[in-house]
């Protein structure tokens, strides 16, 4: 017991290292939604407010118009408070999820199986996952809303091998997933169903257990369900990211009927509802590519290195290895597991720009529970033909510290130099070098060009969020997304190089300097390409 307590933590103390170590400078910079959620926990620590003046928005932050859910923005007012308004203290909470998310991985993995060895094995997996590692090294919302799922999932089965009252927790854990990630919205209503296929006798002998804490989740959720429902705002999210409003299909289908003449075979078989069928389960197996999984990982330059995939190559023969011996030697909840990995692209597939990492990150970490039981077993059938155990140990230490230091070194040593511009680096920089000109011009012009620019003002200037809700100039476009134009002496120009104005400062894309201007700063990314020019009129 005292060995294993004391391998988990070192595990612990591994993935604590690798997820906050250098969080501030790599990613190199914090892209628009982190200094957004940032912000607003800051205004709400200050006022009570968001950063349009609303007073404890429960349901949602308006933000940039995209109506974010709230569970991140709260969880970060602690960490704003303490320690001030800057990178670390808003990607803490992501930090910290990550972090515990291995060690609820180590508690859920014994609780299933009952064998320490496998339970240590996922929980180091875990620690070292490339895609762990990234999403918890970023603000990002459904990291730690994969937290919460997670904390219910493992209080759901808690409840069903243990006592009754650990579904009210398990359900409220849920209920916290929903208000911090949009795609928990999907998940966790599927995750819930397998939950109760897999323990309906547990379920059916607690039933008024399962009724209260349906009933409580119920009512909680009355003002997401309301919101969600029932506004536009609240669904232009949904809208926005979802196949279903895509018109590409119906096109497609007008197109292959007209050329068929209209004739009702070509209906039948060229319904637009069949190229959104298609489109769907397209969507659904990217999310099991083998490039996206083990060779280059998620498109998106912000959501993975580009150089590995989102699992290690190692974790291919693994995660079979392990998917056979859980079927082969009838394992405890193998359906469960299966199940769990089969419903969590449900909801991805009905996005666009898939695969997705983000969207799938709540698939985590049963890849890693796989792979330890394939290890696991490994071991199991050899340990008899091989007369040096500790050999068989060593190599494969030495197959996954090549592997994981691999991806460190990528990551350290080349992602944050060939893809700082995905993170608008450049902006803090411009930031702290217009705040020496504050008090000597008269109006401060920045360009729009390089993406949402007021917010980065607000947060490296740690402008009062009481001030700012009193002078912004905020203005709602035709699809519903709110566009600061001016706050204080700050104008922001969609269009450059802006009005030409004398003691004025100009924080424009490069060459675009107004007539007359004087150049007095260039801002460069870590490519060292130019981002900003600053002038002076």
């Amino acid at each position: 017991m005292k060995k294993n307590l004391f391998l988990l933590g070192l595990i612990l103390i591994l993935a604590t290292v690798l997820r906050f170590w250098h969080i501030s400078q790599n990613p190199p910079s914090l892209y628009w939604d982190e200094v957004s959620l940032g912000y607003n926990a800051y205004s709400i620590l200050k006022t009570g407010r968001d950063e349009h003046g609303k007073f404890l928005p429960f349901t949602n932050f308006a933000a940039f118009g995209d109506y974010k859910p709230p569970g991140y923005i709260f969880t970060a007012v602690p960490s704003v408070g303490i320690f001030g308004l800057n990178e670390f203290a808003v990607r803490f909470p992501s930090a910290a999820a990550g972090t515990l998310t291995v060690l609820v991985t180590y508690f859920l993995t014994q609780k299933l199986f009952s064998k320490r060895k496998i339970a240590l094995l996922a929980s180091f997996f875990l620690a070292i996952s490339p895609w762990s590692i990234h999403f918890s090294r970023v603000a990002f919302e459904a990291n730690l809303a994969a937290l919460f799922s997670l904390l219910g999932i493992y209080l759901f089965v808690k409840f069903a091998k243990d006592k009754g009252f650990w579904i009210i927790i398990s359900v409220l854990f849920f209920v916290l997933a929903v208000n911090t990630y949009t795609g928990q919205r999907l998940f966790v209503p599927f995750i819930l169903i397998v939950l109760l296929i897999q323990f309906r006798k547990q379920v059916f002998r607690n039933l008024k257990w399962v009724v209260l804490s349906a009933v409580l989740s119920g009512l909680i959720s009355i003002p997401l369900l309301q919101f969600s429902l029932r506004t536009i705002e609240g669904q232009l999210r949904f809208n926005e990211i979802t196949i279903f409003k895509d018109l590409d299909p119906i096109n497609q289908s007008i197109i292959y009927r007209k050329e068929d003449n209209f004739s009702k075979f070509a209906d039948f078989i060229h319904n637009r509802r069949l190229f959104y069928t298609y489109e769907y389960l397209q969507n659904y197996f990217d999310a099991f590519s083998p490039t996206f999984l083990f060779t280059k990982g998620d498109p998106n330059p912000r959501l993975s290195n580009q150089e590995m995939g989102q699992l290690y190559y190692f974790d291919l023969f693994l995660v079979f290895t392990g998917a056979y011996f859980l079927v082969a030697k009838r394992y405890n909840y193998s359906f469960f597991i299966l199940a769990w990995v089969l419903v969590s692209p449900l909801g991805h597939a009905a996005t666009k720009e898939t695969p997705h990492a983000l969207r799938m990150v709540h698939i985590l970490p049963t890849y890693q529970i796989l792979s330890a039981i394939g290890l696991n077993g490994i071991f199991f059938h050899l340990k008899s033909k091989l007369k040096s155990k500790g050999l068989l140990v060593f190599l494969v230490l030495i197959s996954v510290i090549v592997f994981m230091f691999y991806y460190l070194h990528i990551y350290y040593g080349h992602w944050q130099k060939s893809y700082s511009g995905q993170w608008q680096y450049g902006y803090k920089e411009a930031v702290k070098f217009t705040e020496n000109y504050y008090s000597r011009v008269d109006n401060i012009f920045v360009t729009e060009s390089a993406g949402r620019p007021y917010v980065y003002f607000l947060f490296f200037m740690k402008y009062n969020p009481n001030t700012y809700q009193k002078v912004s100039d905020v203005e709602r476009d035709e699809q519903f997304f709110l566009h600061v134009k001016s706050f204080d002496k700050f104008v922001f120009l969609d269009t450059e190089p802006g009005p030409v104005k004398q003691n004025s400062l100009y924080v424009v894309s490069p060459n675009n300097l107004p007539e007359g201007a004087t150049r007095i700063k260039t801002i460069y990314n870590i490519e060292g390409n130019p981002v900003f020019d600053i002038g002076i009129l």
